[in-house]
């Protein structure tokens, strides 16, 4: 039976309806490519050193962000080069250097190959101490640091809101 031009109109207007959409999937490949590349140039800017929880950094307003360095890690009960225990707070004596502790320095900077500069200036480290421990042993181990030709020395503290207010970020330094 033949269809009147009437019911022809009628079924080319409801195929044409019933088309499933397209999704377009350049621009979202455009948004995730942007994004993509936005991360990865940001994420370079943070710099977070591993903490240890017996550690309570003391806080500080410095916008200086530190070099990537060897890590002295001071708590109450032990003293820590890069994560490996070195020795216990309770066997050091009173001498201005700390045996163990050099020896250990010593070791890792006979592996480093060091430059005349880095010579004169003197190899970068990183002291990560609890703000509980006592003066006269982060003296002990900042001096032990020097002996071992370590003596471009930071302190890690945690960054805080400076005087005006302004909320700053937590990355420690």
């Amino acid at each position: 039976m033949k269809q009147s031009l009437r019911a022809k109109r009628m079924a080319k207007h409801h195929r044409r309806n019933q088309a499933v959409p397209k999704l377009n999937l350049v621009s979202l490949m455009d948004i995730f490519t942007i994004l993509v590349f936005f991360l990865l140039v940001n994420s370079s800017d943070v710099e977070v050193l591993t903490n240890d929880k017996s550690i309570k950094l003391p806080a500080s307003i410095a916008d200086t962000v530190p070099e990537t360095t060897l890590v002295v890690m001071v708590n109450d009960e032990n003293i820590l080069v890069g994560g490996r225990p070195v020795t216990d707070i309770a066997s050091i004596g009173e001498d201005p250097e700390i045996e163990p502790l050099l020896t250990e320095l010593e070791y890792r900077a006979s592996r480093r190959n060091i430059t005349p500069e880095q010579q004169a200036k003197g190899l970068p480290i990183t002291i990560m101490g609890d703000k509980a421990i006592p003066y006269t042993l982060l003296k002990q181990v900042m001096n032990t640091c020097a002996q071992a030709g370590y003596r471009d020395i930071a302190l890690a503290v945690n960054k805080t809101a400076d005087k005006r207010g302004e909320a700053l970020e937590g990355a420690k330094q």
